[in-house]
C-alpha cells in the first residue's frame, strides 16, 4: 500500500533530521546491510575452517589433543558459515556476487574453456 503525500513528506523530514543530526552514523547505516555482515562472517568462517584443517593435518601425528582442537575449530567455523549462508539466502548471495560480478558466469565460462581444452579428439 503506497504512502500518502502527507506520510511521504513526514518520512522525508524524519530522514533529513536523521542525516542532519549524525551524518557519520547515517552514512554507516546506509552502507551496511545484513547481507554484507553475513558475507563477512562467511569469509572469516572459511578462513577459520582452513586454519583449523591445517592445524589438524599438521599436528595429527605429533599431538592428538592439538589435532582435536583443530578439528573443533574447523567444525565450529563450518557451523558458523552455514548459519550465515542461511541468513543470506539466495537473495543475499545474488547481491554479494553482483557486486563483484556474476560468479556463476565466471565459473561457467571457465569450466567450458577447460572442457574445450581437454576434449578428446575422436
Amino acid at each position: 500500500m503506497p504512502l500518502s503525500e502527507d506520510e511521504q513528506r513526514i518520512l522525508q523530514q524524519i530522514e533529513k533530521n536523521f542525516y542532519d543530526s549524525d551524518p557519520a552514523f547515517a552514512r554507516e547505516v546506509s552502507t551496511k546491510t545484513l547481507y554484507r555482515h553475513a558475507g563477512r562472517n562467511v569469509k572469516w568462517a572459511a578462513v577459520g575452517f582452513v586454519a583449523g584443517l591445517v592445524l589438524l593435518v599438521l599436528t595429527f601425528t605429533q599431538s592428538l589433543p592439538i589435532a582435536t582442537l583443530g578439528f573443533a575449530i574447523s567444525l565450529a567455523c563450518a557451523i558458523v558459515g552455514e548459519r550465515n549462508l542461511r541468513k543470506m539466502g539466495k537473495a543475499g548471495l545474488q547481491s554479494v556476487t553482483q557486486r563483484t560480478g556474476n560468479l556463476g558466469e565466471v565459473l561457467g565460462s571457465r569450466s567450458r574453456k577447460l572442457k574445450e581444452r581437454f576434449k578428446r579428439e575422436e
